[in-house]
């Protein structure tokens, strides 16, 4: 009788977890899905004069791999390239100059804004010092785009075309983030993956929708709509500054699309478990808003989701009890079918899939480990420059 009653506990704690599965995999905005690919594309009568602006700290490593591709676009109408040489003491300005002697392409222009005022954070006040510049060239729309990010020659053109065609504000592609060491592909695919899951890329561009985010690497803004939402002066304290520039423009009545890119890749290399645990922790805890109770409830969600199914096919197994094996094993199962979409995506083995518990264990603790940072006073990071804490100053993100 003594084992009867936690055996059924746990039972209907496992069946709570199957529940929750059944729910995300029909009720979430079919999340799982990796088929959210660019819209219609329509392309212009007169191809709209577009500005790029690529804010960079730090970024010599990786700019001969991306900078070519940004230079080399195949854009029909006027297109310049902005480079924000955001305090870099690794020649990043000398270096982009040199990229554009060599290959040619597009206009570059390589600017500087000094060090930002307070209650900037990471790399908004780059943006700001580039959309500043590029508004001169009088743009209808603005490619805000990372440094570490490779665009096929037709990236542009396509963008254009989708917000033409769509009436979209924004359009925005998850950039495929590079896969090739043991721990990126144990963690990458799943970053995304979490990502859809908590914004849904089909309730996005919905219209009347409130869901809203936008993949930073890679952002087609509408520059009226820019000076419209007062980006990026409004979101200027958001750590998480491209969910927070698609919620802004949301809330200024803008429309907003995002999904996955076909073509459009980091090169950004993430080798070590500690290079993705300083990437994910930088800004877990600044998305739950910095909020104990959310805090608490998102590592009790993570544990009944992601842990509770294979604690219950052991726990199950070793007690000799059936129904709590069985319920755990389809919870599981229906967890691994719906990550299978993003590993072929990434291209990764399948048999992967079954290891999602574990990738969400280390997800918990980085969102854990993000809270303990916060807490000990060091704020918000970003190359190498820390900020004040988030909560000294309001976050209009």
């Amino acid at each position: 009788m003594g084992q009867t009653a936690p055996v059924s506990a746990f039972l209907w704690i496992t069946v709570v977890s199957l529940a929750a599965w059944c729910w995300l995999l029909l009720c979430q905005g079919f999340f799982w899905r990796t088929d959210v690919r660019l819209p219609l594309r329509r392309e212009p009568e007169v191809w709209p004069p577009v500005c790029v602006v690529v804010p960079a700290r730090d970024e010599a490593a990786v700019l001969p791999a991306s900078l070519p591709s940004l230079l080399a676009q195949d854009y029909p109408g006027r297109a310049e390239v902005f480079l924000v040489d955001d305090g870099s003491t690794d020649g990043t300005g000398e270096l982009a100059r040199a990229l554009s002697e060599r290959h040619g392409g597009l206009p570059l222009t390589v600017g500087s804004p000094g060090e930002p005022p307070a209650g900037w954070t990471g790399k908004l006040w780059a943006v700001r010092h580039g959309i500043a510049l590029a508004r001169a060239r009088k743009p209808e729309y603005l490619l805000l785009t990372d440094a570490d990010i490779a665009h096929a020659p037709d990236s542009l053109r396509e963008l254009v075309a989708a917000a033409h065609g769509g009436g979209f504000d924004v359009v925005s592609q998850m950039a495929r983030l590079r896969v090739e060491s043991r721990w990126e592909r144990l963690v990458v695919p799943a970053f995304v993956y979490f990502f859809a899951q908590l914004y849904p890329f089909r309730w996005i561009g919905r219209p009347g929708s409130r869901t809203a985010a936008a993949a930073g690497g890679c952002v087609l803004l509408r520059a009226g709509m820019a000076e419209k939402a007062r980006i990026p002066d409004a979101i200027r304290h958001a750590v998480i500054d491209d969910v927070a520039l698609a919620r802004a423009v949301k809330g200024a009545g803008g429309r907003v699309w995002l999904g996955l890119a076909d073509r459009v890749d980091s090169v950004r290399p993430y080798p070590r478990l500690g290079d993705l645990w300083r990437m994910v922790s930088r800004s877990a805890y600044a998305q739950l808003r910095h909020s104990p109770p959310l805090l608490l409830g998102t590592v009790a969600g993570l544990a009944l989701v992601y842990l509770v199914p294979p604690v219950a096919v052991l726990a199950g197994a070793a007690a000799g009890s059936a129904p709590v094996a069985v319920v755990g094993a389809l919870a599981w199962a229906v967890m691994a079918g719906t990550y299978l979409p993003m590993l072929r995506y990434y291209r990764q083995p399948l048999w992967l899939a079954p290891l999602l518990p574990y990738t969400a264990f280390l997800y918990l603790l980085m969102t854990v480990d993000s809270a303990v940072q916060h807490y000990r006073g060091r704020g918000a990071a970003w190359k190498g420059r820390t900020y004040a804490r988030p909560d000294a100053v309001p976050d209009e993100g």
